[in-house]
């Protein structure tokens, strides 16, 4: 068996297609991304994750111009003021939001992610992200993110305090004893005084341990550094690879990295993103793939931005037919989605069409398709797909109500949860 979540944003589904609604003007308000999540629990999902970001992007041209137009970076509004909206509307599915380690203070996001980790009875995730954006970090006060390995750096020591902080209340700290009139055993909550080299907090926080112990932790750590921080903190890893062989040797790597450092690999679910194209015939779904695969100015224009704003490399300043060869260009971003945008091509047009079509590698009938994931999870030995692509009813309830039951017929996902919390039901197998 292996798991099953769903990577998208409190953002626009999209808008301007011949089956959307009101979505582009309604989203907002949540409904949308609230229907969604309780379709996803009923196909018994592990997890919806909310990714985020904290700017208008201008790498592309300079200009915000090509971000708002698409709706790529902006508008998007925060996931962790939308994760208690999601818990109350569900009982089961896991609910990750994303803060950066570069922008929060430490206290402030132990507080708020123990707080929805109460509210949702143990179902909240933390997607720990050091940030990649300069923008993003002009709109917290700095000039500019601190160097790729120290912002890794920082976050190590983030996490720390964090776990530091949610333990600063022992388990049984709530002791609501009448007969003494003790609401809470002050002997079972402790100060912290950490004053390390990036951060310092006196603790302990003003609420109880979270029902989890600790939320469960979410990253997508692609570079050598990232792999090592994964491996360190991570309950659940995301990475966004076509290949199964190298998706085998990714898995594999970072389990290494675990067992090297004392932790239970099998305690760590790595989570491959994909975009199934579904038909109710193989030529249908064929012909469907080949409609998305089919490049256009919007598109290669849409890829260009997109890796723009996460590496901050001005993609419109080369022309289409340059070789890749000939690209000089460096990030301090997100290094692991350059390197793999570099190699999608020869061309920087190539390279933006193959990047548009990372995602699409399964296509078929819910029958095959199922055959295929489960052939792709027995190569790379697990252990489990993230589903990415727009949230209205349509797609999701081809996933949902086609491709989930096919799955569960072969035994490959869950039929229900057996656990109330998330974790839990995250190391079920």
């Amino acid at each position: 068996m292996f798991h099953l979540g769903w990577f998208t944003n409190f953002s626009n589904p999209p808008w301007n297609h011949p089956w959307a609604g009101t979505e582009g003007r309604d989203w907002p308000r949540g409904h949308a991304h609230v229907e969604f999540t309780r379709a996803l629990e009923r196909a018994c999902f592990d997890y919806v994750m909310l990714e985020d970001s904290s700017m208008v992007s201008d790498a592309y041209e300079g200009s915000m111009r090509a971000d708002l137009k698409h709706g790529l970076y902006a508008p998007k509004h925060d996931p962790v003021a939308l994760a208690p909206m999601l818990a109350a509307a569900t009982e089961r599915i896991g609910i990750v939001a994303t803060a950066s380690t570069s922008f929060y203070p430490p206290w402030l996001l132990a507080r708020r992610f123990a707080t929805l980790d109460h509210i949702s009875h143990g179902r909240i995730g933390w997607n720990v992200v050091t940030s990649s954006e300069d923008r993003a970090a002009q709109n917290h006060g700095l000039d500019a993110l601190p160097p790729h390995d120290e912002r890794y750096e920082r976050a190590d020591e983030f996490v720390e305090v964090v776990a530091r902080l949610w333990d600063s209340w022992e388990p049984d700290a709530l002791v609501l004893d009448r007969d003494r009139g003790v609401y809470v055993d002050h002997e079972k909550v402790h100060v912290l005084d950490h004053r390390g080299k990036h951060f310092a907090t006196r603790g302990p926080l003003n609420l109880m341990r979270p029902p989890q112990g600790r939320p469960v932790l979410c990253q997508a750590g692609g570079s050598p550094r990232g792999r090592d921080f994964a491996a360190r903190n991570a309950d659940t890893v995301l990475a966004m690879l076509s290949d199964p062989d190298e998706m085998k040797e990714y898995r594999d790597d970072v389990r290494a990295r675990m067992v090297a450092i004392g932790r239970d690999p099998d305690d760590c679910k790595i989570m491959f993103i994909t975009t199934p194209v579904l038909g109710d015939t193989l030529e249908e779904a064929q012909a469907k793939a080949e409609v998305m695969r089919t490049p256009s100015e919007t598109k290669i224009e849409v890829s260009l931005a997109h890796m723009s704003a996460v590496s901050e490399v001005d993609f419109a300043a080369f022309d289409l037919d340059t070789p890749i060869a000939d690209l000089d260009v460096r990030t301090n971003g997100h290094q692991s989605s350059l390197a793999s945008f570099l190699k999608n091509g020869n061309t920087v047009r190539e390279a933006a069409i193959a990047s548009m079509n990372k995602v699409l590698h399964f296509v078929g009938t819910p029958e095959s398709v199922a055959e295929q994931m489960g052939e792709t999870m027995d190569h790379v030995g697990g252990d489990g797909f993230l589903f990415t692509g727009n949230i209205g009813r349509r797609f999701v309830g081809g996933i949902t109500e086609g491709l989930v039951p096919a799955l569960q017929r072969r035994g490959l996902t869950r039929t229900a949860y057996n656990h109330e919390r998330f974790r839990d039901n995250l190391l079920d197998f």
